[in-house]
C-alpha cells in the first residue's frame, strides 16, 4: 500500500468535523426503571398505593388515560402516579367509587402534569385535585420552546425519545396490554426530571414567578359548567339556515346523546355529526328515504333508523323552533369591524401587532401573554375613560392574570389612545396605495 493510498483511506474513514452529520437519532426510552407495575384494581392494593405515595418525597408525576372516541364521556380509565421513594403506581379507577384515598395521600404535594387542563377534569370526577401544580406543557410554552408535546419536550430537554403510539388507544380495554402499561409508566417516570429542567429554564429567563402564577390559575379554576344548548356545537351546523332543520338536529343530537350514555359509547360511534346534519338537511319522511340520504351513515345508522326518523318527525311537528342564532356578548368577527366600527378596528389593528411583538421579546406565544379574545373584547368595547388604570381594571375583569396586566396594559393603553389609521379599503395594513 503506497503512502498516498494510506492517506486517502484515512481521510475516508475519519469523519470530517466540518461536515454536518445531520440530525442524530436519540436513544429511545422503552423500559421503566423499576419494571412495568401491576395495575391496582382492589381495595387492598389501593390502600398500599396510598400508603406508599404518602411516604414518598418530593412532587408527584401524575397522568390519566381516557378512552376518547370509544366510550361515553371523558372519564379516566387509568391513573398513573410516580413519586420519589414510592415508585410508580398504575391504578384502574373503574372498580372504585372514587380515588379520594389517593388524593389524601398526596395532601400538600405538588402534582406534575403535562397539559393539566386536559386531565384535571377527569381526575376531579375521581375526587382528586392538586394542592400545588406544575404543568410541563405550559412551562414549555412560557419558556419559548418551539414544540411543546410531551415527546418533543423530553427530546429537547432530556436527550432521549419517548414513544407515543398508544396515546389515542382505547384505554377502556381490559386487560390492558403490557406495551400500553409500559408506555403509561414511562409517561410519569420522566415528569419529575422534566420539571426540574423546565423550572431551570424559566428561572434563567426570569419567568418562573409568571409560570407559578399561571399554574395556580389553572389549579384554582374550577371545571367548566355544562354548556347551554350543547347541540349547537354539532360540526357543520352552520350549513343550516332553516329553524325546523335546526330542530331536527337538536332532536337527533339529544337522542344520540341519551343512547350513547346508556350504551357507554362515544356518540360519534353511533352516527357522526355529519350524518345528523345530512339528515336534517333532507328531512326525509320514511326510513328508506333516510337511508338513501347522501351523507347519512354510521354504525347505528341503519339499525337505529326508526329512532332517527322519529326525531325528524318530532321536529316537523314542533310549534316552538330554536332560533337560528343565540344572543352573545362576544364582539363580531374582526373582518367586519372596519365597516361596523372603524374606531374599534383601528384600536385592534394597532394593539395586536404591538402585543405580539412584546410576546416575541419575552420569548413566549402571544396567546400565553394575553388571551386573544380579551384583546378583541377590550378593543371592541374599551373603558369610557382610557387610562392605564381603567385598561388594567378591564383586563383583570376579563380574566387576565396580574402578570399579564402588568406586561400588556400600558401597551394597549398607548395603542388605544393613539391608534394607527386604518388602511384604505382593499389594502392590507402597511401596503402602499397604488398610483391609480
Amino acid at each position: 500500500m503506497t503512502s498516498s493510498t494510506s492517506e486517502q483511506m484515512d481521510s475516508t474513514e475519519a469523519p470530517d468535523p466540518a461536515v454536518d452529520p445531520g440530525p442524530q437519532e436519540l436513544p429511545l426510552l422503552t423500559e421503566p426503571r423499576d419494571g412495568v407495575p401491576l395495575v391496582i384494581d382492589t381495595q387492598s392494593g389501593l390502600e398500599r398505593a396510598a400508603a406508599a405515595l404518602a411516604a414518598g418525597t418530593g412532587p408527584a408525576g401524575v397522568d390519566a388515560e381516557r378512552a376518547s372516541g370509544f366510550r361515553y364521556g371523558q372519564r379516566a380509565f387509568l391513573v398513573q402516579i410516580r413519586r420519589e421513594g414510592a415508585g410508580t403506581w398504575l391504578i384502574d379507577p373503574e372498580p372504585f367509587d372514587d380515588l379520594r384515598i389517593i388524593d389524601d395521600a398526596l395532601d400538600g404535594v405538588e402534582w406534575i402534569l403535562h397539559a393539566a387542563s386536559q386531565d384535571l377534569p377527569c381526575l376531579s370526577e375521581l375526587g382528586m385535585w392538586p394542592d400545588r401544580l406544575f404543568d410541563t406543557e405550559l412551562a414549555a410554552r412560557l419558556a419559548g420552546l418551539p414544540r411543546v408535546g410531551l415527546a418533543a419536550v423530553i427530546e429537547s430537554q432530556l436527550g432521549f425519545s419517548l414513544a407515543k403510539e398508544h396515546s389515542a388507544a382505547d384505554w377502556s380495554k381490559r386487560p390492558l396490554p403490557e406495551p400500553w402499561l409500559r408506555y403509561a409508566a414511562l409517561d410519569v417516570e420522566v415528569l419529575p426530571e422534566l420539571r426540574e429542567k423546565l423550572a431551570g429554564l424559566l428561572q434563567q429567563d426570569g419567568k418562573l414567578a409568571i409560570a407559578e402564577e399561571e399554574f395556580e390559575h389553572i389549579r384554582s379554576t374550577p371545571p367548566a359548567e355544562p354548556r347551554v344548548d350543547p347541540w349547537r356545537r354539532t360540526s357543520g351546523l352552520h350549513q343550516l339556515r332553516d329553524r325546523r332543520q335546526l330542530a331536527a338536529v337538536r332532536q337527533m343530537w339529544l337522542e344520540r346523546e341519551d343512547l350513547a350514555q346508556r350504551r357507554d359509547v362515544a356518540p360519534g360511534r353511533l352516527i357522526p355529526d355529519s350524518a345528523i346534519v345530512a339528515a336534517a338537511k333532507a328531512m326525509p319522511s320514511t326510513v328508506p328515504q333516510l337511508l338513501a340520504t347522501k351523507g347519512f351513515h354510521g354504525r347505528a345508522a341503519q339499525k337505529e333508523a326508526p329512532r332517527w326518523l322519529k326525531c325528524i318527525s318530532e321536529a316537523r311537528k314542533l310549534t316552538e323552533l330554536p332560533p337560528l342564532h343565540v344572543s352573545t356578548n362576544a364582539p363580531p368577527p374582526p373582518r367586519v369591524w372596519a365597516e361596523k366600527d372603524p374606531e374599534a378596528a383601528a384600536r385592534l389593528q394597532t394593539a395586536r401587532p404591538r402585543v405580539a411583538k412584546h410576546a416575541e421579546k419575552l420569548g413566549m406565544p402571544v396567546e400565553n401573554l394575553l388571551t386573544p379574545d380579551y384583546l378583541r373584547r377590550i378593543a371592541w368595547r374599551p373603558p369610557t375613560e382610557l387610562s392605564l388604570e381603567s385598561v388594567s381594571a378591564a383586563l383583570a375583569e376579563l380574566g387576565a392574570r396580574p402578570w399579564q396586566v402588568e406586561q400588556v396594559a400600558a401597551i394597549i393603553t398607548v395603542a388605544f389612545l393613539d391608534p394607527d389609521p386604518l388602511p384604505a379599503k382593499g389594502r392590507q395594513p402597511g401596503q402602499e396605495p397604488s398610483d391609480d
